[in-house]
């Protein structure tokens, strides 16, 4: 288990070590699981250590708050990847395009034009999840999960998007096992190889269900203040 008393560092080493625990009971590879440390709302200060200690995968919600720390700290070590796993507007998708390296959450038609407009002007070919909405809830963004397979096609055929897998983030008062099962059936379905799913709840549940990238926060970093953002990371 990992505590808010250990820095990011000590916390790296545990949830890794819980990720190859997981993997391994299922007789799958650890190599093929990526962590994606979520450092929204947390300054470079805080992020440091976890690039000194090696990890190199980080997501970010907000475009802006990346905009103001991420080039940077790409300076000190350039091999890192940099994941979008926010709500992307269209208008956003120029800089969301010029920043980041992988895109995590495409989930209508406007998003996956805007995406493959800019990345044919920027000559950059970004890997793209689609967000699915598994738990179909209003107020949570992504495709709904009876449009997916078409969504898939249509990003591919109409679009020539770089789709490489799915997304989900599955209701709080829901088992999320349930959900990442349907997303892994649904990424068989359409021919996708990669899951991005489990968070510091539950990612051990979704590396045992076939996970090739988790997202993991509070549990890297430790809870954030009461005056950031509560959405479950």
């Amino acid at each position: 288990m990992t505590s808010d008393s250990n820095g990011p560092a000590q916390n790296l080493e545990s949830v890794l070590q819980q990720i190859k625990s997981a993997a391994r009971a299922v007789s799958r590879d650890p190599a093929g699981v990526t962590l994606i440390a979520v450092s929204k709302t947390h300054d470079a200060e805080r992020i440091a250590p976890l690039i000194a200690a090696g990890q190199r995968a980080f997501g970010e919600n907000r475009i802006q708050e990346a905009q103001a720390k991420w080039p940077a700290l790409k300076t000190i070590a350039p091999d890192i990847v940099l994941h979008l796993i926010g709500p992307l507007q269209s208008n956003k998708a120029a800089d969301a395009v010029a920043l980041f390296d992988v895109i995590h959450t495409v989930d209508r038609p406007r998003i996956a034009e805007a995406l493959a407009s800019e990345m044919a002007r920027q000559n950059r070919r970004l890997p793209c999840f689609i967000q699915v909405n598994t738990g179909r809830e209003p107020q949570k963004a992504g495709i709904d999960p009876h449009a997916a397979e078409q969504f898939v096609k249509d990003c591919v055929a109409t679009w020539n998007l770089p789709v490489v897998g799915l997304m989900c983030i599955p209701p709080v008062e829901e088992r999320a096992a349930v959900h990442f099962g349907f997303l892994k059936d649904l990424a068989r379905r359409t021919g996708l190889s990669q899951l991005s799913m489990g968070m510091s709840a539950d990612f051990e549940t979704a590396v045992r269900l076939g996970a090739t990238h988790v997202r993991v926060g509070s549990a890297l970093f430790g809870a954030r203040p009461a005056s950031a953002e509560t959405k479950r990371n």
